[in-house]
């Protein structure tokens, strides 16, 4: 491979011009004869066994030349980057120049490359952090949930009452005739929940275990049912059990939930501190994006998607067919969040390059454990799997952000009015 030119193009943009020595191409288009030659069939020969200028001869002198260039072109466009010296961030396109045995093959390639960053300010910034008082009200929504998640069911002996749990029989007649789908026995019904037609529950309240009752109701209009829609129905009802919930008493458990929801406030205060750090990091820098960068991360986003839902049994394909919604307005939906979080790390990285940022040793090894200890893998099976100098990079990125969290001017704002009367 011979670099001939290496020209920058809008956009973070190269193109790059190189060549193959005509004897590494001969040389391959005689490989690629032994080993595709065998497709092809000649008048007068045996599939498989007539000679190459035969081919050539019927099929055109070239034939074989491109899936030469093919075998040739990962390693010479390797090479050519390499003595480019570009960061290639996307996919080559690649176009023959010219092609012979005789010269050998020149090739142009236009490739995004990574930009060149030009930092703003982004030392000093001043950002304001929002403090945030604990709503009682959402304290004791919590208790509650604990209350609902942690109870037991008791036996009431007595009518129901709604928030009660009852046993029930029943089976549904419209115009005294009994339809589809409207008969069960042993039906567990939360009372209260709404889970049946409107009116149902309400009419089992009041009603004791071992009772024989009707509960009239109409369905409504827009019933899912068309021959129900709308219709007067009359259902016979067996009550066989009701059961109540006790609940714990978790008062002496309030300052704990009143303390875990301010931690959780503080924390969502300091990561919004930090998003808006990286805004201004952001806004006040230049660099010219490639398309490919925004798209690759977008690939990234969509790939963790499918991963997660594959985690529940669904495929992305049926996904979007629930969704109506086919895969590029999908992507589309990546393309904000994916730009913004290139622009980020291109700035980390000119941030990590300015101020001399380092991971160091150590630090890589208590990463390594981490990740051990999260996947409950042997630390030195990680060290195998990962690349050291990628995990490397990721934790001075984290430390550029710190950097910028550290010199920043950090302003609290004092809770709302309405906030500090809650």
């Amino acid at each position: 491979m011979n670099l001939i030119s290496c020209e920058k193009l809008e956009k973070s943009m190269v193109e790059l011009q190189f060549s193959i020595d005509a004897e590494t191409f001969k040389a391959a288009v005689n490989n690629a004869f032994k080993r595709e030659g065998k497709k092809y069939a000649i008048p007068g020969f045996r599939k498989g066994k007539a000679p190459r200028h035969m081919i050539e001869k019927m099929y055109g002198s070239d034939i074989f030349h491109y899936d030469a260039v093919n075998d040739l072109f990962p390693e010479a466009y390797e090479a050519a980057v390499k003595e480019a010296k570009i960061d290639v961030v996307g996919r080559p396109d690649p176009e023959v120049v010219s092609m012979s045995e005789a010269d050998g093959v020149v090739l142009k390639v236009k490739v995004a490359v990574k930009p060149e960053v030009e930092l703003g300010e982004y030392a000093g910034l001043t950002v304001t952090k929002e403090a945030k008082n604990v709503n009682e009200a959402d304290v004791d929504a919590e208790v509650k949930r604990m209350q609902d998640r942690n109870g037991r069911l008791l036996t009431r002996e007595g009518a129901a009452e709604n928030g009660d749990t009852v046993d029930i029989d029943f089976e549904g007649f419209v115009d005294g005739k009994a339809f589809e789908g409207g008969k069960a026995e042993h039906y567990s019904l939360v009372l209260g929940s709404g889970s049946f037609i409107p009116g149902f529950e309400d009419q089992v309240v009041g009603h004791s275990a071992g009772e024989e009752f009707d509960v009239n109701v109409k369905f409504p209009e827009e019933y899912g049912a068309a021959e129900l829609a709308g219709k007067d129905a009359t259902f016979k009802i067996k009550l066989h059990e009701v059961k109540y919930k006790e609940l714990p008493a978790l008062d002496e458990l309030k300052d704990s939930i009143r303390n875990n929801i301010k931690t959780n406030l503080d924390k969502q205060a300091e990561q919004k501190v930090e998003n808006d750090l990286m805004d201004q990091v952001i806004a006040n820098m230049k660099a010219d994006i490639p398309d490919a960068m925004v798209d690759s991360r977008i690939d990234e986003l969509v790939q963790d998607f499918e991963y997660r839902i594959s985690q529940q049994g669904l495929k992305l394909a049926d996904y979007l067919k629930y969704m109506g919604m086919n895969i590029e307005q999908f992507r589309a939906q990546f393309k904000e969040q994916a730009d913004k979080q290139v622009k980020m790390r291109l700035a980390m990285e000119a941030i990590v390059a300015k101020e001399g940022i380092t991971a160091s040793d150590e630090e890589f090894e208590e990463e390594v454990k981490r990740i051990a200890d999260a996947y409950k893998m042997e630390a030195d099976k990680v060290k195998s799997i990962v690349d050291a100098a990628a995990v490397k990079a990721d934790l001075a990125i984290n430390k550029a952000i710190d950097f910028v969290k550290e010199k920043a001017n950090v302003v609290t704002a004092e809770p709302k009015e309405e906030e500090k009367q809650d």
